[in-house]
């Protein structure tokens, strides 16, 4: 599932291609939105809430998206190829010198821009919020030590604790935290849980690639996150996965026992 980052760094692509722009042709494939025709309105702005995208348009209106696990934005040239299938296309907005196509996303809906906070208001701060302050921060402290029982990973990839950290950066943030994903949260420091992570998506916010570890090379970007053939990017050893989480929100695990001591999984 696309991170905050990724979120964040498609919204501002789709702001530089519209925003300012008049529409001049729109499609939506989407069988609630099918005879929604937005041509001839504006585009205002575009705004990211974690892992929420909102495309916001003259007369208040804001269309919502969430990539989920295989969505994505793509502006092309008018005219040129698409490099994803026209099959997997479920909204198109054209302006005079862009193609914006939106393949494969989902939760599609048409909503009044004062009224995107019925999708995004029950998320906890956003780590890439750009007027982030010392209070921001305070919040998202505040919940994740509310729950001290729970485990780190779970507690991480709440969104309603802090939005935009994804399984890559839950479990990276683990490593550097010197702990384990099942780690109990009143076992870590909150306040520094919540400073690493807003660090690393900030790193990472404004280029494709996503590191961790600060090198982009390929295969030196992170410490554990899939490295179970390489190692520990740290001490070389050998890097167990498991299952955290139950049924369907249940995401593959890495981690480093010799870095990283604490409660985990049988094997």
């Amino acid at each position: 599932m696309p991170e905050g980052d990724t979120v964040f760094r498609t919204g501002r692509t789709l702001g530089a291609a519209l925003a300012g722009t008049t529409l001049v042709r729109t499609d939506f494939r989407h069988p609630a939105l099918a005879t929604v025709d937005l041509a001839g309105r504006t585009v205002t702005d575009v705004r990211t809430v974690g892992k929420h995208l909102f495309v916001r348009f003259s007369g208040e209106l804001s269309l919502h998206s969430h990539l989920r696990m295989d969505g994505s934005w793509r502006v092309f040239r008018p005219g040129a190829r698409w490099t994803a299938p026209g099959h997997h296309a479920r909204v198109i907005l054209d302006n005079a010198e862009a193609n914006v196509v939106g393949f494969r996303v989902h939760d599609l809906e048409l909503l009044r821009t004062p009224d995107e906070s019925r999708l995004v208001g029950h998320l906890g701060p956003d780590l890439l919020d750009p007027e982030w302050t010392d209070e921001h921060a305070r919040r998202a402290a505040a919940a994740l030590a509310a729950d001290p029982g729970r485990e780190l990973g779970l507690a991480l990839l709440d969104q309603r604790v802090m939005a935009g950290v994804g399984n890559l950066y839950k479990t990276e943030a683990c490593f550097l935290l010197g702990v384990t994903p099942w780690t109990p949260v009143s076992e870590v420091d909150a306040e520094r849980v919540v400073a690493l992570a807003r660090r690393l998506l900030l790193a990472n916010a404004w280029r494709p690639e996503q590191s961790t570890t600060g090198e982009l090379a390929r295969g030196r970007r992170n410490w554990v996150y899939e490295r179970t053939r390489q190692g520990c990017f740290r001490c070389g050893g050998r890097v167990r996965v498991a299952t955290q989480g139950a049924g369907r929100e249940g995401r593959p695990t890495w981690f480093c026992p010799a870095c990283q001591p604490g409660p985990a999984p049988a094997r």
